[in-house]
């Protein structure tokens, strides 16, 4: 009889270790899965900013770009709403890995809400043309968005190429191919679905397009939103910022 009890005991014990390790696992998964799409909303970032200081030659690019972005965002907001119900929920795992940083913590909703309202108004801009009040929420939008987007990025600015290197290494590859490959195919599958968004409102985009070759466009909110990201970055001491990063 003690022996069954034992037995049971070490049963139990292993189930739990196992049930553990696949919660350890996800963990790591959603990181992973939020780096490489922060990777990739990077690059596409870049390039709208670019687009934004010439407008009147490269509107049609920016109104691409946007769209795309529209993808790899929803992913982004779906890895990032996922830890935070978990964490909150008290899912072991994600509890003894930690809340983000407090000022990140208190800086993401605004982040989102103001991303929200920049994507959302340049789309809609597509769709219904040169309407003003849509124009201005978008200019204004995103000379919130700047600052905050810079504050964000230079959060993670280590923490990501960290997280992208040791999911692409050899030994890491091997240990879990299939999350991998998973991750992967949801940021491209998110890339299509945006490409496929773009060549459906790209038409429709026309009457904005010729707009853009009549009306001025100014770079002055786009100087006055990356003069601001400026500052915030300057402001942010390095040494200071790597105690934010560490949530001390």
């Amino acid at each position: 009889m003690p022996a069954r009890t034992s037995g049971n005991a070490l049963s139990e014990q292993s189930s739990e270790s196992v049930y553990l390790k696949q919660q350890q696992a996800g963990v790591i998964g959603n990181e992973r899965l939020t780096a490489l799409v922060s990777l990739v909303l990077l690059v596409l970032i870049v390039v709208e900013l670019v687009t934004s200081a010439f407008l009147r030659i490269w509107l049609p690019a920016h109104t691409v770009v946007g769209v795309l972005l529209v993808g790899p965002l929803l992913v982004k907001m779906g890895s990032t709403g996922w830890r935070f119900l978990r964490y909150y929920t008290r899912v072991p795992a994600y509890v003894r890995r930690g809340p983000p940083p407090l000022i990140l913590r208190a800086l993401g909703p605004v982040l989102l809400v103001t991303t929200l309202v920049m994507v959302g108004s340049g789309v809609a801009l597509v769709v219904i043309g040169s309407d003003q009040p849509l124009l201005l929420t978008h200019v204004f939008s995103a000379l919130l968005w700047l600052p905050l987007i810079a504050v964000h990025s230079l959060a993670h600015i280590l923490q990501a190429p960290r997280s992208l290197a040791s999911d692409w290494s050899s030994r890491q590859s091997s240990r879990f191919p299939v999350g991998r490959v998973l991750r992967l195919g949801t940021n491209l599958g998110a890339l299509v679905l945006g490409v496929i968004g773009a060549w459906l409102l790209f038409p429709a985009a026309t009457p904005l397009f010729v707009w853009s070759q009549t009306h001025a466009i100014g770079v002055g909110p786009f100087l006055v939103g990356m003069g601001v990201a400026l500052l915030v970055i300057l402001a942010i001491r390095p040494w200071r910022w790597g105690r934010v990063v560490k949530g001390e």
